[in-house]
């Protein structure tokens, strides 16, 4: 930490930092976790065209997930693998790329419906150049007859005979092109099986139940979506299911993103440590009293279930903590400890995000520190004028 505050001291907060060694020592564990099987990072949790750049640079990194199709034309203009990773009712952007010839050979659309297929046929037209479509398949665990339901919702395609009806609906579309499969197991994926407390166990036996069951029914899908058309790849995993997913025969690549700033959630994993790599640092305005310091804004508070999990973790100087009765404010952000004794109006204190990607919302660039102090600065999303979401 000392070394980051030293190369940034001169910058005026609110500011984001990146140490670039942690960063590339993430890339390389993720690689290393993913068994050989290519990764295809996924940008959402990333929001920075140079340090997609930098880690597509890698051997076995491969193409990109984006989150919204605006975003994967955007970056198809230089990537020329793009899986859109949701489906997309935006008309203007899927006529666009219906219109180019380049874009739709490098975009892959997300479809899990008929109703979506409609959506998309109409939006397009008859006309054009044929556009690659992937099937989402849905990953979650359905115990019960699906009264229990563990996992996200996403696709309505559960089962391979689902699946194999959604794809013959797709190559029964002469201008779509049916290339690949995914499914994100979410609920392995993103949820740390080692946070303190006795529910972790819990956690860990619903994981090994769902991966079970997951590896079997993804397989028979596979096969049966084979049956109408060949695939390209087979898309499943994220940064905390690495090592399980890879090693499903079925699943020919991997998606990650989550695990190269290593956000404040990814800390609860028995399978791996990442190294914290990204943080922001924001002015001590305010001394309501001895025992507390108040930072100007703060309320950077990360996406998913309501929950103290969602808010910054402060993390230098060490020994400040949130007040539960306030939480992070949009504005300011009181904080409380021992640490807050000592401190002085302009001091910097320093938070890591819950999530990765979204604190480039909050800023225009990160700034790369390298091990030996010097600093660059890069422009997030919002810097170069996106904002997707």
């Amino acid at each position: 930490m000392e070394r980051l505050r030293a190369a940034t001291e001169a910058l005026e907060t609110p500011y984001a930092v990146v140490d670039a060694a942690a960063l590339r020592l993430n890339a390389e564990d993720l690689l290393r976790r993913s068994g050989g099987r290519p990764i295809r990072l996924a940008s959402k949790s990333v929001r920075c065209r140079e340090v997609l750049r930098t880690a597509l640079s890698l051997p076995g990194v491969h193409g990109v997930l984006a989150y919204t199709l605006p975003e994967a034309l955007w970056l198809a203009e230089e990537v020329e693998d793009v899986l859109l990773g949701y489906p997309t009712a935006d008309r203007t952007a899927l006529r666009r790329l219906a219109a180019d010839e380049r874009l739709a050979s490098r975009v892959t659309l997300m479809v899990d419906s008929a109703e979506h297929l409609e959506f998309t046929a109409a939006a397009v037209g008859p006309d054009g150049p044929p556009l690659r479509v992937c099937l989402e398949l849905d990953a979650s665990l359905r115990l019960a007859g699906g009264r229990v339901h563990f996992g996200a919702r996403r696709s309505p395609v559960h089962t391979p005979e689902a699946a194999a009806r959604l794809a013959r609906a797709v190559v029964a579309r002469p201008r779509f092109r049916l290339v690949g499969v995914m499914a994100y197991e979410g609920q392995i994926a993103g949820v740390g099986d080692n946070r303190p407390g006795v529910a972790r166990y819990a956690v860990r036996a619903a994981q090994y139940a769902s991966a079970r069951e997951l590896a079997v029914r993804r397989a028979a899908a596979v096969a049966a979506v084979r049956a109408v058309a060949p695939l390209e790849f087979v898309n499943g995993g994220g940064t905390g299911s690495l090592e399980v997913t890879a090693a499903e025969p079925a699943v020919t690549e991997l998606a990650a993103g989550s695990g190269l700033f290593a956000p404040a959630l990814f800390d609860h994993y028995t399978r791996f440590t990442p190294r914290p790599a990204a943080y922001f640092a924001l002015s001590v305005v305010r001394r309501p009293s001895p025992r507390h310091v108040t930072v100007l804004g703060g309320g950077w508070t990360a996406s998913g279930p309501p929950g103290a999990d969602r808010l910054p973790v402060p993390v230098w100087p060490r020994g400040l903590s949130l007040l539960p009765t306030e939480g992070a404010g949009e504005v300011q952000t009181p904080l409380t400890g021992a640490a807050a004794v000592g401190m002085r109006i302009g001091d910097r204190v320093w938070f890591r995000h819950p999530k990765a990607g979204e604190l480039c919302e909050h800023v225009d660039a990160l700034h790369l520190v390298e091990e030996d102090g010097t600093v660059r600065a890069v422009p997030t999303y919002r810097g170069e004028g996106h904002a997707f979401l």
